[in-house]
């Protein structure tokens, strides 16, 4: 495609999404001229999508700020092409914070069982220590309740989370 002259596909609407992606000596000149011949189509929706899929074809060849540039973000805007990247885009945030949310679940439950189990064990655990094993992540927390089970005395704690923690 990129040894295709230019000018075949800028008069074919079909492929002038592609028309970014063949040879020419001047990028801008030619991303250009797509941004006009994007402009002639009269049909709105066929607009806003030829103008979605052009920014994400030239987004192969092209900086982002040339194409924004030539090509106005707000006709891409009300593509469905768009609109649908977008969605799926929202919908993998929410699901990465769900997940997010559900390891800090893990790990403030992880804490709680293993702090009980301490304090039965050693009594009250002092409040800096409590502290040291907040931070820990949720396999951190499970190693520690391994560990634990050959603790005889509160220093094994304290020893077990200097070898185990950076700070």
């Amino acid at each position: 495609m990129w040894e295709q002259d230019s000018a075949l596909f800028l008069s074919n609407l079909a492929l002038l999404p592609f028309t970014p992606l063949t040879q020419t000596d001047s990028p801008q000149v030619l991303l250009s001229q797509v941004a006009q011949e994007i402009a002639k189509i009269p049909d709105v929706e066929t607009r806003q999508n030829t103008a979605a899929y052009t920014e994400i074809l030239a987004g192969l060849k092209f900086k982002q700020d040339l194409i924004l540039q030539l090509l106005p973000e707000a006709t891409m805007q009300e593509s469905v092409i768009y609109q649908y990247i977008l969605q799926k885009g929202e919908k993998r945030g929410e699901q990465r914070g769900e997940q997010r949310g559900e390891q800090r679940g893990e790990q403030k439950e992880a804490f709680r069982f293993l702090t009980r189990q301490l304090n039965r064990r050693f009594g009250e655990i002092d409040s800096l220590i409590i502290d040291k094993i907040r931070v820990l992540s949720t396999e951190q927390l499970e190693q520690l309740g391994e560990a634990f089970l050959d603790f005889s005395n509160i220093s094994d704690l304290v020893a077990w989370l200097e070898q185990n923690t950076s700070s």
